[in-house]
């Protein structure tokens, strides 16, 4: 079908595409703001995994292949909410996470929200 000289296939397709790179955004890896973490995002099943790739010598209670298993949808453009697991730590989380270009911002809550700690992160090659 053609509108002004465009097919729909034209107008629709960079769409589809720039959509599916939204929901791609948190893949990756990333480096903690205290430079004491690098972590690998991916899918792990049907959940997203943040795996610790590399800590920094002495940061306590942290280990390269930690790993914290988020189930979290995209509520917006750069922005997902959901909850995480800590296996390491048998702890759980409600979880937002909001990645702005290269930065991202995590934000973990406890005891019904009332403990919150926010971590940013800067992408990395």
């Amino acid at each position: 079908m053609m509108i002004n000289g465009l097919t729909v296939a034209s107008v629709v397709w960079p769409l589809l595409v720039a959509s599916s790179a939204t929901a791609a955004d948190i893949d990756g890896n990333w480096a903690r703001g205290d430079g004491k973490a690098k972590v690998l995002i991916a899918p792990c099943g049907e959940n997203i995994c943040a795996t610790n790739t590399w800590i920094k010598p002495g940061t306590p209670k942290e280990k390269a292949g930690d790993r914290l298993i988020m189930d979290i949808k995209q509520t917006e453009a750069g922005s997902y909410s959901g909850t995480a697991f800590d296996p390491q730590r048998d702890k759980s989380y409600r979880i937002t996470v909001t990645i702005n270009g290269n930065g991202m911002t995590t934000k973990g809550c406890i005891v019904a929200g009332l403990l919150c700690k926010g971590i940013n992160w800067t992408r990395i090659d």
